[in-house]
């Protein structure tokens, strides 16, 4: 497959970098090269950014995005780049900017400019907010509108970007044929999908996929197949509309390969718990195992205001079945524009999501953190509990708050189980 598909290593990263990614991902060389070559591990790096590359996918650590933009009722450059140094902060791999409020472009090269990890974006929130700015309706938009600020944004240096090529006419005949709840809740999507109904055409980035591929392969810009159908409430699920969209993406993602574009596909979404196993063994079967980017999953709809935990719960089960890419979901995914204490609570959630299926995945560096946490809990040795935490300030602050006089904390005192069994 890898042969066929043209995947070059060498198209998307250098030998040296190739060895700092196999000694930060504790992996052999050859592993990290069958894996670029056969499309299951991709590198994150535009050419024209300054960062250390980042890989995802088969045998790595699993990685975590996290959310940043503005709104069109919401717009302050500073705190979205507080935000972004609050997510890198917190643990991080990349960033992504879903913007669709204020001077998209400026906002986008600060952050690059600043950031020392991956940017990803989904342009067709820019072509819909230029469109907008030039008094049309996103229902003219041309492809030549679209390809545009793909290039733009590829020249500027993102590292990958979300296209919503698989929201095809046959795609939406599928959806309607089984009843959701929510319908589409994708923003790309939702835009995608009433285009093709306004104009009773295909959809242009699925009609000319093979240009945009042509500027992501100049760029090295690695594609993220958007799941505009994913499903955004419980009983939606694993329906007509999901699957029939994924099968799609596995054919798009074999067109990208044979580009030289690399490719992650992106999931739900919402989904209940007994489903997200069966699902990540789907999306490996039907991609060709190209790496896994979800949304949460979120197990539950009745949680707002807690859905950084609804998702870390679906997020640890969809790592361990084999997910390699977690986007975060902040405490008030579906009730507002998350604050910047939203986006470190959603980091760290996913982070722990993230380290609970790398252990499931036996990572022996996720092993190794959890046995000397259990060591320094036994020698009640505070410091080191701080320093292997993932939110070590947090538990410090904690610890804190109630003193203990001893060296045991202030839950159980003088009846501590660890103490007692030492003496």
């Amino acid at each position: 497959m890898g042969i066929d598909m043209k995947m070059h290593v060498e198209n998307f990263v250098s030998r040296d970098d190739l060895v700092c990614i196999a000694e930060r991902e504790k992996v052999t060389l050859a592993h990290l090269e069958e894996g670029i070559r056969e499309g299951s591990i991709v590198v994150l790096k535009n050419k024209n950014h300054s960062i250390a590359p980042l890989a995802i996918g088969k045998g790595l650590f699993t990685k975590v995005n996290a959310n940043i933009g503005s709104s069109p009722d919401f717009f302050d450059i500073n705190v979205e780049m507080e935000k972004l140094q609050v997510a890198i902060e917190s643990g991080a791999d990349t960033v992504m900017d879903l913007s669709t409020g204020g001077d998209l472009t400026a906002f986008r090269r600060r952050i690059l400019e600043a950031s020392p990890i991956p940017l990803g974006t989904v342009p067709i929130y820019e072509a819909a907010v230029e469109m907008r700015k030039a008094n049309r309706s996103i229902m003219e938009m041309t492809i030549d509108d679209f390809l545009k600020v793909v290039r733009r944004q590829a020249e500027d240096g993102v590292d990958y970007m979300t296209i919503h090529a698989g929201v095809t006419k046959g795609a939406l005949e599928s959806l309607a044929s089984q009843q959701r709840i929510l319908g589409i809740t994708s923003r790309g999507g939702s835009i995608i999908a009433h285009w093709i109904a306004h104009n009773k055409k295909e959809n242009p980035l699925y009609e000319h996929f093979d240009e945009i591929l042509d500027i992501l392969a100049e760029f090295n810009v690695a594609i993220s197949l958007g799941d505009g159908l994913r499903p955004g409430a419980i009983h939606d699920a694993s329906d007509r509309g999901q699957v029939h969209e994924m099968l799609i993406l596995g054919r798009l993602a074999r067109r990208a390969r044979a580009k030289g574009v690399q490719v992650i596909i992106e999931g739900p979404g919402h989904m209940p718990i007994d489903l997200i196993a069966d699902n990540m063994r789907l999306e490996k079967t039907l991609c060709d195992g190209a790496p896994y980017y979800v949304l949460g999953p979120l197990v539950t709809d009745i949680a707002p205001g807690y859905d950084h935990i609804t998702s870390a719960i679906g997020g640890a089960i969809a790592a361990a079945s084999g997910a390699d890419f977690l986007c975060y979901v902040p405490p008030a995914e579906h009730l507002r524009l998350p604050t910047v204490e939203d986006v470190r609570v959603g980091v760290i959630a996913s982070k722990i999501a993230a380290h609970a299926g790398d252990l499931v995945k036996r990572r022996s560096d996720a092993i190794q953190l959890d046995n000397e946490m259990s060591k320094a809990r036994k020698k009640r040795d505070w410091e080191a509990m701080f320093r292997l935490a993932l939110d070590g300030a947090k538990a410090r602050k904690m610890r804190l708050e109630i003193p203990s006089q001893n060296d045991q904390c202030s839950m159980c005192g003088e009846f501590c189980a660890i103490k007692q069994c030492e003496e």
